[in-house]
């Protein structure tokens, strides 16, 4: 595998992944329709943060460490109570939601420090995120090893680059129709990503239990 196809296969399984419903969607989607369209990219620089620890880990010789079922427990049970929490909190504060008046598109100091956050704590408590990473990742990793340093980079500009593109655009699409939505309408929303997030918080807590409870 050359350089080309190695950023190719990055980008394209990073991609693929993205495209299914999560809660770092969830996050965009939430986060998009009242902050506006830099909403997608700083959900992605909190997502990107956290995937250079994980990354190293991989290179140096942990994958195998957390594909084992005792860590995809641990981290099934753990992701599923803060992603649980997160959802109920979503639940909590949509009644009183309301869209910000029409203004800057920037959500300013505070709320890029929460949006970046919520970017990396929907990743780090999804256990998908990390089995990825234990698994294809790992597999692609071994590529771009024989390069090097230019290898791994090359390896990650093409997957945070797919990331960009789809919760970019995510973000982008969720900001044009933000005219189109009623306070009424946003707390719907709110509160349809508070109940998925729950129902995926209960999806991995089992997950978890049943790779802790396996034999």
């Amino acid at each position: 595998m050359n350089l080309v196809a190695l950023f190719a296969a990055a980008f394209g399984t990073a991609f693929s992944g993205a495209l299914m419903p999560g809660p770092v969607l969830f996050a965009t989607v939430r986060w998009s329709a009242a902050r506006g369209r830099w909403v997608g990219p700083l959900i992605v620089v909190g997502h990107a943060v956290v995937e250079v620890p994980l990354m190293m880990a991989v290179i140096f010789g942990l994958g195998e460490a957390l594909a084992s079922p005792g860590f995809k427990g641990m981290v099934g049970l753990a992701g599923g109570a803060v992603l649980l929490a997160m959802g109920a909190l979503m639940l909590r504060a949509a009644p009183r939601l309301a869209l910000p008046t029409a203004g800057s598109d920037s959500p300013g100091r505070v709320g890029t420090l929460r949006i970046v956050a919520a970017g990396a704590l929907t990743s780090v408590c999804n256990p998908y995120f990390v089995l990825w990473w234990a698994t294809v990742g790992l597999g692609l990793l071994t590529q771009a090893k024989p390069f090097g340093a230019l290898g791994y980079a090359v390896f990650y500009v093409g997957h945070v680059l797919a990331d960009l593109l789809w919760y970019g655009a995510v973000s982008e699409s969720v900001h044009r129709g933000r005219r189109l939505l009623s306070d009424r309408s946003y707390r719907r929303l709110v509160g349809l990503c508070g109940i998925l997030l729950a129902g995926l918080a209960l999806l991995f807590a089992y997950s978890g239990w049943r790779f802790l409870a396996a034999p």
